[in-house]
């Protein structure tokens, strides 16, 4: 999923969106990013410590929908900005 936030990140920068938005969505991605790392760290950690799987797990899900969410509103900004062309 990190990997699909780069990909939005290259396609904006190559696109003719508008600056505002485009460092917008920028910034959302780059969150995004990070927000999927915590989560892909948070299961790793529970793999390894089962005593403790419980609650990271818990956290790691959280992460990973709050950064689907994320995905998805960078997606209507970005689909939202191509109408104006």
């Amino acid at each position: 999923m990190t990997g699909v936030c780069i990909t939005v990140l290259s396609i904006v920068r190559l696109t003719d969106a508008s600056r505002h938005i485009s460092t917008i969505i920028d910034k959302l991605m780059a969150v995004n990013g990070l927000v999927f790392l915590i989560s892909c760290f948070l299961s790793y950690i529970a793999i390894r410590h089962p005593r403790q799987a419980f609650a990271l797990e818990k956290y790691a899900d959280i992460l990973f929908l709050v950064g689907l969410s994320l995905m998805v509103i960078g997606g209507f900004l970005l689909a939202w900005e191509f109408e104006h062309f």
